[in-house]
């Protein structure tokens, strides 16, 4: 599988996720400019919560939440601020959020990292 029907897969499931979890989705792969990516963004007990998907089939290289450089973060940030801008939200909560999916014989282990950002 290629990195990006992975990385679609890996979306699916952390939506699927969510859902049942009781978040809204309002918006998937929202892009900035050049400026970056946001995986998910959704809303959860009225707070506007960005999430950052990463996925590993195995840990040899870490867990898949330890791929997430400053740079990423920062590129997270700023699309998020650009979410809001465009949406002309400026009162409601928001917290950066990872769902980290390790897959065990192509079974997906979970991991919700609230307010990890």
């Amino acid at each position: 599988m290629n990195r990006r029907k992975a990385g679609a897969k890996a979306e699916e499931v952390a939506m699927s996720f969510l859902e049942q979890a009781g978040y809204s989705i309002l918006k998937r792969n929202f892009t900035f400019g050049r400026i970056g990516e946001i995986d998910i963004i959704c809303n959860h007990d009225g707070i506007l919560v960005f999430i950052e998907v990463k996925a590993r089939m195995n840990l040899e290289f870490g867990p898949p939440e330890a791929s997430i450089t400053t740079k990423k973060i920062q590129s997270i940030k700023r699309t998020a601020e650009g979410y809001l801008y465009i949406n002309k939200i400026s009162d409601m909560p928001c917290r950066f959020d990872v769902i980290a999916i390790e897959y065990q014989q192509d079974i997906p282990i979970i991991k919700h990292l609230i307010n990890a950002l």
